[in-house]
């Protein structure tokens, strides 16, 4: 089983640089609140990094350009949490239940809860 975590952001360092940009000139606008739990302005943080390396789940991480590239026919919106398993994607989060989440414990509590 392996988890993906779909960002709702492009890759790129120039969509890097204009994330970060929001992220710091109107935060209450930024549309990735997936982005705002793992990452704080410029690093991941560091809860979640820590949980991250010490979790025996395997995680994959992609932005929504580079996660419709692999999975070009998933239709779904973004950000995601998906579980993959046999083959076979299930949507284990969307973005309105990712959206209420308030803090990076709070996800950690969801991941462990249902897996």
């Amino acid at each position: 089983m392996t988890l993906l975590f779909v960002y709702n952001a492009n890759s790129g360092a120039l969509n890097a640089l204009f994330d970060v940009g929001h992220k710091l000139f109107s935060p209450s606008t930024y549309q990735c609140n997936l982005c705002d739990l793992t990452y704080d302005t410029f690093k991941e943080n560091k809860i979640w990094k820590a949980y991250r390396k010490e979790s025996s789940i395997a995680m994959e991480f992609y932005h929504k350009d580079e996660f419709k590239v692999k999975y070009p026919d998933e239709n779904m919106s973004f950000p995601s949490i998906l579980k993959l398993e046999n083959n076979s994607l299930t949507l284990l989060f969307d973005d309105t239940t990712l959206n209420k989440i308030a803090s990076i414990e709070a996800l950690i509590t969801l991941l462990k809860t249902t897996l």
